[in-house]
């Protein structure tokens, strides 16, 4: 039985958003993100339905969440964040080079160093694609190596948090709803993004709404937030979108290979929370704090975790940007100073 793709996108919305109100009747973290991945994944392994993406829904799904997480922000948080800034550089560095646990397991496997390198990093998957097509990867494991890592954390991180602090369910948007200030960041944030993204740089839809909206919150202490539901609606678009990259073909590729991305994942799991640990202890910042914004996982739904369980979202925020900026900007200069390197026999 071959598989069918789905040729409209309408069923992709209708199985993410039943995922993701079930996820939520259930107490699930995040779970109009999660319970839409989950519930997209399972449709696409299960049955010969191919979902697709809906037109433009991961992009306008960052967009949403990029606007709220940046109305975190305030003159007081960023004022912590850069009295902190040494400390979040140093988190950030360490996150970066936990990735080498994930290239040493690839190598183990016979992986060649430009496959095993961008596979493991973590940072866009589509910057670690491009990268890895200049320098000679085998994309297509590129990509599977990036989709799991983000898939193991979004699935683990937020489940492992909640069953740490608790499930009493935390008030969202305890901040005012301001229209008039709402009208203006959405079409200021996409038109940033547009030319964010016209300039080739990595993220726009989510870095584009950030700037303008932590910005904008932060020179005028605005104190707002998205209207209920605004957060919700952004979660279903990402997760239900990020589904469609899974299938049972994914999942039976390369066993060995496979296998070793998710074990290298959970390793840099483990030392990103132990390192966190260590910097608490030199610090009087918040551990789960610090833990979130050291995990490889995404911006969004590392900072959608944080406002969740109310933590701090601009620094997980802070400490997520600068991980991505040190892998974007160092990965490939790395990585030709190490294959200049001999082979170990």
């Amino acid at each position: 039985m071959s598989d069918r793709p789905c040729k409209t996108w309408w069923g992709t919305a209708l199985v993410g958003l039943l995922g993701g109100y079930l996820a939520s009747q259930i107490g699930w973290p995040l779970p109009w993100m999660v319970g839409s991945l989950l519930a997209t994944i399972l449709v696409r392994c299960l049955s010969p339905w191919q979902l697709t993406q809906i037109p433009g829904g991961r992009k306008c799904g960052q967009w949403i969440i990029g606007i709220g997480i940046g109305l975190h922000f305030s003159p007081q948080v960023l004022e912590q964040v850069i009295s902190h800034f040494s400390l979040i550089f140093c988190g950030a560095l360490l996150t970066s080079l936990s990735a080498v646990v994930g290239v040493w397991l690839l190598r183990r496997t016979g992986e060649d160093r430009a496959t095993a390198f961008f596979s493991s990093m973590p940072g866009g998957a589509s910057e670690m694609i491009n990268l890895g097509a200049r320098n000679g990867a085998v994309l297509s494991r590129v990509a599977a190596g990036q989709s799991l890592r983000v898939l193991v954390v979004v699935l683990s991180v937020p489940a492992a948090f909640q069953y740490l602090l608790g499930t009493s369910a935390p008030v969202l948007h305890a901040a005012n709803v301001d229209w008039r200030w709402l009208t203006l960041l959405f079409p200021a944030g996409a038109l940033l993004a547009w030319v964010w993204q016209r300039l080739r740089q990595p993220n726009p839809w989510l870095f584009g709404p950030l700037l303008v909206s932590a910005a904008a919150s932060t020179s005028w202490d605005l104190h707002i937030g998205l209207p209920d539901g605004g957060s919700q609606i952004g979660q279903w678009l990402i997760g239900s979108s990020l589904g469609c990259h899974f299938n049972r073909q994914f999942f039976r590729h390369a066993p060995s290979f496979m296998g070793r991305s998710l074990f290298g994942t959970l390793l840099t799991i483990l030392i990103a929370a132990l390192a966190a640990l260590g910097l608490s202890a030199l610090t009087q910042l918040d551990l789960r704090s610090l833990t979130l914004g050291m995990m490889p996982g995404g911006i969004a739904e590392m900072s959608l975790t944080a406002e969740t369980l109310q933590l701090s979202v601009p620094l997980v925020t802070a400490m997520q940007v600068i991980r991505l900026l040190f892998v974007l900007f160092l990965a490939e200069p790395l990585f030709r100073y190490w294959n200049r390197q001999p082979e170990q026999s």
